[in-house]
Order: structure tokens, then sequence, then C-alpha cells
């Protein structure tokens, strides 16, 4: 696919322009990362460096202020990349996208946390748990809060803290018992009692390292205790379409590969190459049509956003573009396979890596029975 093609701000041609430049290195080291379930530092590092980490920051505090349609489109063409490295740092950009829009934080904390990002901080919120399944059907964590004299001590775990080896920051959410509420909490990595787990091991965004996030008498002081879930009320969050723009991305990837295998494979059983083949040329077809569905879907809901920022015209749009995005995309990758044949289940080929980056997705927020549950209401007037 050509993105330049649909680039329309300063933002998109500077950040495609300079994401070209690493493509190859970033898709060189993907395989390898993947099979060895590394991180990619390499990656990161070079995102940091480059201010790629500034992108949902706002000018006010030194960021480049990019909307949630930049985020999309870059996201999305990472994504095509290096899926591992694109969801990544897409949390960064979506926690701090968040923070600033809906200024969350105090703003003593918020100008705090800018200089920190300013100077490399990578940040994510670490709400998951083994005992409560996903925070979005609402669970009350068993990671509790005590306040002592100085500040609070956190004690708990955490799951699937994805970048957990590249991050800085944490946003944990505890239970605080003296208010009856659960807080988010702002605890830094070196802090003492904060260790990683080691335990990642799954066979879908290997390279993300989402170990468990270990919390043993973790002392936070004061004005680390940052938010109560709920306190400013329930908004839209256009950020999180973050994650529907990566597997777009890896989506696009198969779609790309498979159209690139059916143009030179040529078995001597047939003139010309398989692309010649009319169910070759059906299934094409449908990649191509299933793919420019959920992107103008995904991309629409994102500029809807943009001018819709603090209205609840969006709630449905934003629920339905991650399960259109994975459920279309699920479908490509698997028509994509299909096209290759045997050979696209090759550990030397990328589909098979797709395919399993991708159904991991399915297990990203939100989950599509919530998703459609909170559409229903929506549309029955439950709200």
């Amino acid at each position: 696919m050509n993105y330049s093609a649909l680039i329309h701000t300063d933002i998109q041609e500077k950040w495609i322009a300079k994401l070209d430049t690493v493509k190859t290195q970033f898709k060189e080291k993907a395989e390898y990362n993947d099979i060895h379930s590394r991180f990619p530092y390499e990656n990161i590092e070079w995102l940091v460096k480059e201010g790629y980490t500034l992108l949902t920051l706002p000018k006010a505090y030194g960021g480049e202020e990019a909307t949630v349609e930049d985020m999309v489109i870059l996201q999305s063409y990472l994504g095509s990349i290096d899926g591992a490295t694109a969801l990544s740092i897409g949390w960064h950009l979506s926690v701090v996208g968040q923070l600033y829009e809906q200024q969350m934080w105090e703003p003593t904390m918020l100008d705090r946390f800018a200089e920190a990002v300013k100077n490399g901080a990578l940040v994510n919120r670490a709400v998951s748990e083994a005992e409560t399944g996903s925070p979005t059907r609402g669970g009350r964590p068993a990671t509790n809060a005590v306040k002592v004299n100085d500040g609070f001590v956190v004690n708990g775990v955490k799951t699937f803290t994805s970048m957990s080896k590249g991050l800085t920051h944490f946003v944990v959410s505890a239970y605080y018992e003296d208010i009856d509420q659960v807080g988010f909490f702002l605890i830094q990595k070196d802090t003492p009692g904060v260790e990683i787990a080691d335990n990642w091991n799954m066979i879908g965004m290997r390279a993300t390292e989402s170990h468990d996030l270990l919390l043993n008498d973790v002392h936070i002081p004061q004005e680390n205790f940052v938010e109560i879930r709920g306190a400013g009320g329930k908004k839209p969050n256009g950020w999180i379409l973050h994650i529907p723009s990566v597997y777009l991305g890896i989506a696009q990837a198969a779609r790309d590969y498979a159209v690139d295998f059916a143009k030179n494979y040529s078995p001597n059983s047939i003139e010309g190459t398989i692309g010649d083949i009319p169910t070759v040329q059906q299934n094409i077809g449908k990649m191509e049509a299933q793919l420019l569905s959920a992107r103008h879907f995904l991309w629409s809901t994102a500029a809807i956003y943009n001018r819709e920022v603090s209205g609840s015209k969006v709630w449905n749009e934003t629920s339905a573009s991650k399960v259109l995005v994975m459920n279309q995309g699920l479908e490509v990758i698997d028509t994509a396979m299909r096209i290759v044949g045997a050979k696209s289940l090759q550990m030397e080929r990328p589909l098979q890596r797709y395919y399993r980056d991708m159904r991991a997705g399915l297990h990203n927020p939100p989950m599509e029975d919530m998703a459609y549950t909170n559409i229903a209401h929506s549309v029955l007037d439950h709200f």
C-alpha cells in the first residue's frame, strides 16, 4: 500500500518519511525478536531518540500535539513494519494522549511528567490481573494501596504489562480501602520493590515482553496518587484506537506479502504466475475490499473524534472499530495464507507470525462482547 497517497498533515509526512528510513532494519529484527521472545530494544530506542514518544504530547508541554487521526495513520504504518514494536510504543502514545487531552492529573504532576517524557520516559497502564480478568469488565483489583504517613505502600501483581522491560513508569490501578475506591498510582521502575517477573510465554506478540509486574511493599509519595477511577466522568477515549491501528497494519503486511507472492510464484504446472489464476484473483480482491472497509471505518472514526473530542458521538464508533478491524483483519490474514498455501506455515516466512500476532489482538480491549453490549445499551437508550 502507498501510504504517501493518504498523507494530509505535516506530522504524517514527517514520520512516514522517518519510518521509511528504518523499515528494512525493523523488519529484519522482527523474526529474531519473535522467536526469542525478545523486546525490540533497538527499535524503541530509535523511536525515543527521534522523538516519536513526544508525538501525542501537546505543544504547550513540549510535544508535537499529533491528533488521534495522525496517531492512527502512523501506527497503522508502523504496525505494517513490525507489529510488536508498534503495539508496545502505541500504549505509551495512547496513555500520554489521553492524560493531556483530558487533563486527568493535577497540573503540577502533568508538568513534571511532561518533563520526564521529554527526557525519554516510557509509560503504560498496569491494570490487568489474573483474579479480575480484563479491567474493562470493572472488577476490583486485588492490588492494594495503604496510606502511610508520607505516602502510600502498594502491593500486588499485574499481568499483561506490555513493554514491561522498556518502561520507565507504570500507572498502576489499586484498591484504596480508606475511600473504597480504585485509584491509579504513578510508580517509577527503579522504585524499591518493583520487579518484572520474566514470565511472558505466548504464541502471539511475543516481542512485547508483556511480563507480570510484581509490586512488593512499593513506597510512593502522596502526589503519586494521580487518579480515582471514574472520578472525572466517563468520556470517550479516541486514543485507544492505537490498538486497531496496529492490527490493521499487520493485516496490510499480510496482504502485501501474499500479493507479492502471487505476482512472482510460478510452479511448472501452470503458465505465468499464480496471480493469473481466477481463484487467486478472487482472494486478492476479497482481501483488498476487507482492508478498504476496515481502513475507512477506522480512519473516519479518528477524524470524527478530532472534531468531537468532548462529545458523545464516537462511543459506538470507537468500540466498533476494534471489533471490525480485528475480525476483518483475521480474515485478510487467513486469505493471504490460503493464497501462499503450505509455505505460509514456514517459520522463515512472516505470515505465520502475522497470524499469531493478530490472534493476540482479540484479547486487547475492548473485548468483543463488551463492545457489542455497550453499543446495544447506546441503541436502547440505557445510558
